[in-house]
């Protein structure tokens, strides 16, 4: 899958960030291992901070320097109200889309099953 994977990733890892921050607050770092945890292996941490950065200008979440027991204060993003209208957009059309790639498979697949006839 590699690099089709990284481009088609790079469209939708902005909403796949901001539902799992609808979840609950995280970190940069908590947001990795939890895309990893869910088959994201390849995302390297610094496309997420670059991410990050991104939509905390766009205002799409807000963010809270925490104490850290190792180092300097974590910065913990949440979604805002902004960022919850984001992920209701990016959910809309990723249905949008999903069914219609659906769709052009079912009719890709029924036309070769026709033609094998």
């Amino acid at each position: 899958m590699g690099n089709q994977m990284t481009e088609m990733l790079k469209g939708t890892l902005e909403g796949i960030v901001l539902a799992i921050l609808s979840a609950r607050p995280a970190y940069g770092y908590e947001i990795t291992a939890q895309l990893r945890d869910k088959g994201f292996a390849e995302i390297a941490e610094g496309t997420i901070y670059a991410l990050l950065v991104r939509i905390e200008q766009r205002g799409l979440v807000d963010v809270e320097k925490v104490p850290s027991e190792k180092g300097p204060p974590r910065k913990v993003y949440s979604i805002n109200s902004n960022g919850r209208e984001q992920l209701a957009e990016f959910w809309e059309t990723w249905s949008f889309l999903a069914g219609r790639i659906e769709q052009l498979q079912q009719n890709i697949t029924d036309t070769r099953i026709e033609g094998e006839k």
